[in-house]
């Protein structure tokens, strides 16, 4: 909470989240704690009941400072059509949360998404965010676009600039209408700003706490910006319309 008053950040999205190397005392903790984030990267993160833990800590959070904390819940892949949109109904839109994600499908297997984005867009077209770098692949921020392409009405996030393939999705997002790119986790300072030119209006402000930091990612778009109408949008703007703040 500290870090978010020192960015000056109103408002924050959540994600349910099973690792926790933030809690990590000594490098055997952050190695147990490591583990399981491979494990979830990877796709296997299992089943419903793998999950319940994390969205228990998620409700703790929202329910102690509503006035803070936007939820986003990060649901099972590869249950079918019917399961999820029953897992989407009771769990995100029951707990009434604002979005879905963030979205771990296993690398080459970005199509597994499909049926959350059915599932959002029958819910009043969600906001559904994936996972954007390693081990997501080239060719799975392709699927990602192509799915997108045929939800057109929901409005698709690629987190942390898509990794190591930004360009590749910074050219995807700008000519997919529906698709954003959050911009955490950047490896070079001129991704940012490219990414803020070609597609000012569906680019969003991100810190992939507790593994980034909100004050230092702040200062990258206020560096790479000016003040005004662009940068308000990135930095709370385009997500405060897709989340359906006033």
């Amino acid at each position: 909470m500290g870090l978010l008053d020192e960015a000056g950040v109103d408002r924050a999205v959540l994600f349910a989240t099973r690792p926790h190397p933030e809690r990590a005392g000594d490098l055997a903790a952050l190695h147990r704690e490591m583990a399981v984030l491979e494990k979830v990267l990877g796709g296997r993160a299992g089943s419903v009941e793998a999950y319940r833990g994390a969205w228990r800590e998620l409700d703790a959070a929202l329910a102690a400072r509503p006035e803070r904390f936007i939820g986003f819940l990060s649901v099972p892949l590869g249950l079918g059509s019917r399961e999820t949109a029953e897992i989407v109904e009771r769990e995100v839109v029951g707990r009434g949360l604002r979005g879905i994600g963030e979205l771990t499908p296993p690398p080459g297997e970005a199509g597994l998404i499909e049926p959350v984005l059915r599932a959002a867009s029958d819910q009043g077209q969600l906001p559904v965010v994936v996972h954007g770098s390693a081990p997501t692949t080239a060719e799975d921020l392709a699927t990602l676009a192509a799915l997108a392409g045929r939800y057109c009405d929901v409005p698709l996030v690629v987190s942390q600039l898509g990794g190591q393939h930004w360009i590749q999705a910074i050219e995807l997002v700008r000519d997919t209408p529906n698709m954003y790119l959050e911009l955490s986790t950047a490896n070079v300072v001129f991704a940012v700003r490219l990414a803020i030119k070609e597609i000012p209006d569906r680019t969003l402000f991100g810190s992939d706490a507790p593994y980034g930091d909100p004050v230092l990612a702040r200062a990258l778009v206020e560096r790479v910006t000016s003040p005004g109408e662009v940068r308000d949008r990135v930095l709370g703007g385009t997500i405060a319309e897709l989340v359906g703040l006033g």
